[in-house]
């Protein structure tokens, strides 16, 4: 499947890093935690970083349902970003940076319900996978703390940086060092909770994420 590119969606600055392929967007999305959340409140700009999560092509986005921000029945851009390296270069002007970053544009529905709480567990699940079947439901009164936002995948770019410096040829004898510093992540030990009861294991849906390369 690929992208179906609106004007606002469709990347004309570096286009050759544009992905075309729906399944890219999909693995940004998977592959990170903290999206940003761009709405217009009071006729002014503001973003605003939040956790999120995907079900097929739907991206669901929670917060307090007292924030004003998720208060919106109108346009909203989404955006997540993943930084994987610094891009040395032998002139100032081309250094960069190497990341992978999607854009997504739409109308979001404020979920009720059923539907609400199937989309708090998605959300759950990829912020911290097995925690829903290991922790307690959320109550009435904290669903009601709660709003959960649903933006359709529709309307979405994707736009990829890998490899080297791209330095004019009249700058490749000059002594000076050029390549690319890869940036990782890594989950540590985990760490309890001051006030956790003795006796209380690290449950293995937690230790076992220590052993792998986690999300954003």
């Amino acid at each position: 499947m690929t992208l179906s590119p609106t004007d606002r969606s469709t990347i004309r600055r570096a286009k050759e890093r544009a992905a075309s392929n729906r399944s890219a967007l999909y693995e940004v999305l998977d592959r990170n935690l903290v999206c940003h959340l761009g709405v217009i409140v009071d006729g002014a700009p503001r973003v605003l970083p939040t956790g999120y999560a995907r079900a097929g092509d739907t991206l669901f986005i929670h917060g307090s349902s007292g924030a004003r921000s998720l208060r919106t029945d109108d346009q909203v851009c989404v955006t997540v970003t993943e930084l994987n390296g610094i891009v040395y270069a032998r002139s100032v002007f081309h250094f960069s940076v190497n990341y992978a970053s999607a854009v997504i544009h739409g109308v979001p529905e404020t979920l009720a319900g059923q539907r609400k709480l199937d989309a708090l567990r998605v959300i759950t699940e990829h912020l911290a996978p097995g925690s829903w079947e290991h922790a307690r439901r959320p109550d009435k009164k904290e669903l009601a703390q709660t709003t959960v936002l649903a933006l359709s995948l529709e309307e979405a770019a994707v736009k990829i940086r890998t490899g080297d410096p791209k330095d004019e040829d009249s700058d490749l004898e000059l002594p000076t060092w050029a390549g690319v510093l890869p940036i990782e992540q890594a989950f540590a030990a985990p760490l309890p909770s001051a006030d956790l009861n003795t006796g209380i294991p690290i449950p293995g849906h937690v230790t076992a994420r220590t052993a792998t390369t986690p999300a954003r």
